[in-house]
């Protein structure tokens, strides 16, 4: 178990409830985006982790994280074979859209290392500026699923009036109960949950793809 406490204003309940929604956020226009804890809740649920809260105003806010125990997993030898990473599409062009610029460069190296052109963009509207202006052919859009002013499956509905038949990858660091409730999110459509890893990332794109394993 980990505990971070603080002495601050505090929270009453109203606001305790909402802290980990994304975009929900008391700070000011500009000084805040809401996505810090619903990223926590996300990366602690998908530790298989829970999270608990305590605060009241005037009196500061508790974080408790419980994370299961590794003890008798780590008693354990074993030696971790190498993931065999799929083959890639001959001359695919992947849209990349991700509103965090760390997150958009390190997937955009990983993709055009493997041999994909990549297009990129910071939010939907940029994206669909990109796909209606670029010459060639887009073969995938990988889009993250939570984003300001467009979402991700509002993006891919977007796309897919202009270009029938598109295939989509979302990537998301929020649990699946949370993208479970987004009624735009197709069943059957590739879901990459973050943090992934160059392998899952790479394998991911080439069976949406239908690319057959090396």
């Amino acid at each position: 178990m980990l505990a971070v406490s603080d002495n601050g204003n505090g929270m009453d309940e109203a606001t305790r409830c909402r802290i980990f929604e994304p975009f929900f956020t008391t700070k000011g226009v500009g000084k805040g985006t809401g996505l810090g804890l619903a990223t926590v809740h996300g990366i602690v649920k998908q530790s298989g982790g829970h999270i608990w809260v305590y605060s009241e105003p005037g009196r500061g806010t508790t974080f408790k994280i419980y994370f299961p125990s590794a003890e008798h997993a780590a008693q354990v030898a074993f030696r971790l074979e190498p993931e065999p990473i799929a083959g890639k599409a001959e001359d695919t062009t992947i849209l990349l859209v991700e509103d965090d610029p760390i997150m958009r460069r390190l997937t955009r190296q990983m993709l055009e290392q493997h041999g994909y052109t990549v297009l990129e963009a910071p939010d939907g509207k940029s994206a669909l500026q990109q796909a209606h202006t670029h010459d060639g052919t887009v073969g995938l859009v990988l889009t993250d699923v939570v984003m300001p002013v467009m979402s991700g499956p509002e993006l891919a509905t977007q796309l897919d009036k202009s270009h029938p038949g598109l295939r989509v990858v979302y990537m998301s660091g929020y649990t699946g109960e949370l993208i479970g409730q987004d009624e735009l999110l197709k069943s059957g459509v590739a879901l990459l949950e973050k943090p992934f890893t160059r392998t899952s990332l790479l394998n991911t794109i080439a069976s949406a793809l239908a690319v057959p394993a090396e």
